[in-house]
């Protein structure tokens, strides 16, 4: 269920098939223009049907967060935490590769 739910909060800043943003709705300058398209604004409201961020764009607040998501369920599944339990984020984590000491 939470994974659930953050695929679909993520989906909104995602490209979707057709190379376009939820989030940037008709907006065609950061739909299509190379210098702009990749450039994710997090706003402070969302259009129910369709994503599209309205209200503030310099209001990051609890939708900067979203960024954090695909982190929250990187090398979990299912079957990993049916049999390892709440050891499974952990022994997930522990795979991770770390930076070099400084």
């Amino acid at each position: 269920m939470a994974r659930e739910i953050s695929e679909r909060l993520t989906s909104t800043f995602l490209k979707n098939a057709g190379g376009h943003r939820p989030v940037h709705g008709g907006q065609r300058l950061l739909q299509t223009d190379p210098h702009w398209r990749d450039l994710v604004l997090f706003y402070e409201y969302f259009h129910g049907d369709d994503g599209a961020g309205i209200g503030a764009s310099h209001q990051t607040g609890w939708t900067g967060t979203v960024a954090l998501l695909p982190l929250l369920f990187r090398g979990v599944n299912a079957e990993r935490l049916l049999t390892r339990g709440r050891g499974a984020p952990r022994s997930a984590a522990a795979r991770r590769p770390t930076a070099a000491p400084r």
